[in-house]
């Protein structure tokens, strides 16, 4: 028997053990669940081959006795969140031994002879099972062991079998009103490669994987996954350990898809991508301080002043942490997701045109209207207040999300080394007037701490400088014009 490329659309939901409990006392899927206990091997080369060209082997075992039964599964695993749709290939297998034949990509991507595929880590799984109105419902308790590692989670999947994705996320929603629920971002497979590799740490965002076949709805829905992708990636690390780069990383995310509901404005429902948009202000606002306080204290010598900020730091995280593992952050990023992908937008009879463009020539205007935004709003750049500049600054931050979002559109190597001369130029103006943004920052929030009168505050913002970084913004604007466009 040969194994078939499947599309899957399933919506991941990640809750705690004590939560897994109450849901699956709380009634609300009919009937007695069909109980599975798995064993699954995953596998990869010793140079985890697989898993660097994004793909995932595994063998699993279930049943018991006379009745066990393995499969072995090959998924490409995406970096998206909220509803994946993935191909996958299957196919019964004897024993614990991968069968590597042309059935699967794995001789595409590695070559007739892949080399040493062996195990790399296990995964104990005991599932519960039930089917309701067109949805597979899914509750696993799991256990991931790798070498002298392992970790334990739950988790809800939510599988497609018939009808429209929307009714994943009405039950989604259902789901949280009885227990917290995140978005579920990792596979199974990627939680046991996070176990090989060494502590986790707070992760950038990562280039996007758009092609000129994609319309501009395509890619929206695409940067807009990945934008609550790399927010879920850093989310723990904050509630978990209070790690500031990762909280820089999360406010990064926020800013991005809050650029990308900016860019793609024209094809989207303005009325939800509003409270949307309003919804991550609020969010972003409330990690606002703790950041900051992270920068400032970078800079202040030990004293008095530094104590006083590390006890502002500590209150700063205190609502930051609070405002994460609210209701309200765990329910927005549920709605965006649902929204991206299944939103009134996508069938707008008026926004048809629009959203139908192909990725590339929308990728061009859009990058075309912020670059002369930029030119414009930044003439004499030297002259404008603090207020003006920062506007300046926040179009310049959109610009550059553009460029990061599209760069895969524009693969050619003469586009490529005009974007790499563009995002230079682009870099130093931002950081210039990242520097300046600071010098006018830091007042206002040691006043809003009370702390403005202190003899050391000074020493923050230097406002001495403050020619000299003005004089060199002026500069990196003038840089950035005569940048040349690496689109069209």
């Amino acid at each position: 028997m040969t194994a078939s490329a499947d599309q899957e659309a399933e919506l991941k939901l990640d809750l705690a053990h004590e939560d897994a409990d109450r849901l699956e006392a709380a009634g609300l899927f009919p009937g007695e669940p069909r109980m599975i206990r798995q064993h699954a091997i995953y596998f990869d080369t010793p140079g985890r081959a697989l898993s660097e060209a994004g793909f995932s082997l595994r063998i699993r075992k279930a049943g018991e006795g006379d009745a066990v039964r393995r499969v072995q599964t090959v998924k490409v695993d995406g970096q998206a969140a909220g509803l994946f749709i993935r191909p996958e290939w299957e196919r019964p297998v004897t024993d614990d031994t991968p069968v590597i034949d042309h059935t699967t990509p794995i001789p595409a991507l590695l070559g007739d002879t892949p080399g040493d595929i062996a195990p790399v880590f296990t995964v104990e799984n005991t599932r519960l099972v039930w089917l309701h109105e067109g949805i597979e419902i899914t509750l696993d308790r799991s256990r991931i062991a790798a070498s002298e590692r392992e970790i334990a989670f739950c988790e809800i999947e939510l599988e497609l079998k018939h009808g429209d994705a929307s009714a994943l996320f009405a039950l989604a929603h259902r789901i949280a009103e009885i227990v917290p629920v995140r978005l579920g971002i990792a596979s199974k497979a990627e939680r046991g490669y996070r176990l090989l590799a060494p502590i986790a740490s707070a992760s950038k965002a990562h280039r996007i994987a758009l092609d000129s076949k994609m319309t501009a709805a395509e890619a929206f829905q695409a940067i807009a996954a990945d934008c609550l992708h790399h927010f879920r990636r850093n989310e723990p690390l904050v509630l978990d350990n209070r790690d500031g780069a990762a909280l820089h990383q999360v406010r990064v995310a926020i800013r991005r898809l809050r650029s990308a509901m900016t860019l793609f404005k024209p094809m989207l429902d303005e009325g939800t991508r509003k409270a949307l948009n309003g919804e991550l202000r609020w969010l972003a606002g409330r990690l606002g301080q703790a950041r900051e306080l992270d920068v400032l204290i970078g800079r202040a010598a030990p004293g008095v002043l530094r104590d006083r900020l590390f006890a502002a730091q500590d209150r700063a995280y205190e609502a930051a942490i609070e405002a994460l593992d609210s209701h309200r952050t765990r329910l927005l990023m549920l709605r965006i997701a649902e929204w991206t992908a299944t939103g009134g937008w996508r069938s707008d009879a008026d926004n048809r045109e629009i959203r139908e463009i192909p990725a590339r020539e929308f990728a061009a205007g859009v990058l075309d209207r912020f670059r002369r935004k930029v030119k414009k709003s930044g003439r004499k750049l030297e002259k404008l207040d603090d207020h003006d500049r920062h506007e300046v600054r926040k179009t310049a931050k959109k610009l550059r999300y553009a460029v990061d979002f599209f760069a895969a559109l524009f693969p050619e190597k003469r586009e490529k080394r005009r974007r790499k001369r563009f995002v230079a130029a682009l870099e130093e103006l931002q950081d210039r007037l990242g520097a300046l943004n600071d010098l006018a920052g830091a007042p206002r929030l040691l006043a809003e701490l009370d702390l403005l009168d202190m003899p050391e505050a000074a020493d923050l913002f230097g406002k001495a400088h403050k020619a000299k970084l003005l004089d060199h913004a002026a500069e990196a604007y003038e840089n950035f014009v005569d940048a040349k466009r690496f689109w069209r």
